[in-house]
């Protein structure tokens, strides 16, 4: 499952994509909306991004971190729109069949998406917003 949803993202769902008997180690990462960044009150995010150029890059990813991890298996949900505090931004979730490699994989996953899949960030201020760049 390779997603971009303007919906709330359904973590069972997502995790759920990825279950398979052969793998011992599971780990749900989400990336949840904070209430600051450097210091200055964020009150909620909106997110844009265009599904046909973000979801070939979130597939590519995953082939990725099949090849470099036997037996991985990767799920990437991300979501658009505006965004309360403590929502779930995006959710990823890798199912290999040892830990060790679960939590490298899980971490590439979100190292790669932030620096390689378009999506765009507005933090709203109390007293106005800016546009961020998705930095890993």
């Amino acid at each position: 499952m390779f997603a971009i949803t303007p919906d709330p993202i359904d973590i069972p769902a997502v995790r759920a994509a990825v279950t398979d008997p052969s793998c011992g180690a599971v780990l749900v990462f989400e990336g949840v909306v904070r209430d600051n960044f450097d210091g200055k009150p964020v009150v909620r995010l909106q997110y844009e991004a265009f599904p046909e150029m973000a979801v070939p890059v979130m597939q590519a990813i995953g082939d990725e971190i099949a090849a470099q991890w036997p037996g991985a298996r990767v799920a990437m949900v991300h979501r658009t729109g505006t965004l309360d505090l403590t929502e779930p931004s995006v959710v990823i979730v890798v199912a290999t069949p040892h830990r060790a490699a679960c939590y490298a994989a899980s971490r590439y996953a979100i190292e790669q998406l932030k620096e390689r899949v378009p999506v765009w960030k507005k933090e709203i201020y109390a007293d106005g917003a800016t546009w961020k760049a998705n930095t890993p």
